[in-house]
């Protein structure tokens, strides 16, 4: 067919359908919209609404028996909202301070249950930033500069030598 999709238009539509539930399924309302804009930019909004439908019938049938998968639509499309152009947000569930914690005794299992039992991770790592800036004043000096130079390093980021700050330099 003229109109079908080649096979990389349909893998890089996938890519951006799956990165579009990512932010909605988080609650990333920036994000979603961004997305959406990329896609209505660019006139693509057919395609990724075709793959996300695809996803979602995909997800229905995996999950529900054929008699009951119809069922399930319809009870979502009778509680859809009037407004779908919001994604649902959980700040209430994001409890950054135990995260801190469970850190901070190096604590996995605590931190593992505690990000998988976060409805939003986005209000959970939001809540942890907040967490370290509320600490950086309290760094001895010298000590930001050697943190942010090793986070650097370790994710490909380039940065000047700065002398370790508990050599006393």
């Amino acid at each position: 067919m003229v109109d079908e999709l080649s096979p990389a238009a349909v893998e890089e539509a996938k890519a951006r359908a799956a990165t579009l539930l990512l932010a909605f399924r988080h609650g990333n309302q920036l994000a979603f919209d961004h997305e959406l804009d990329l896609l209505f930019a660019e006139h693509v909004e057919r395609e990724v609404t075709t793959l996300l439908a695809w996803i979602a019938a995909e997800a229905v049938r995996k999950a529900y028996a054929p008699e009951v998968g119809d069922k399930v639509l319809r009870a979502m499309a009778r509680r859809a909202p009037a407004d779908t152009g919001a994604v649902a947000v959980d700040e209430e569930t994001a409890d950054a301070a135990r995260l801190i914690e469970a850190v901070a005794v190096g604590d996995v299992a605590e931190v593992r249950e505690l990000v998988a039992s976060t409805a939003d991770t986005t209000f959970l790592v939001g809540g942890l930033l907040q967490g370290v800036a509320m600490m950086l004043p309290f760094l001895p000096e010298g000590e930001l500069a050697e943190i942010t130079t090793e986070l650097r390093r370790r994710h490909g980021g380039t940065a000047a030598h700065v002398p370790e700050a508990r050599a006393g330099v």
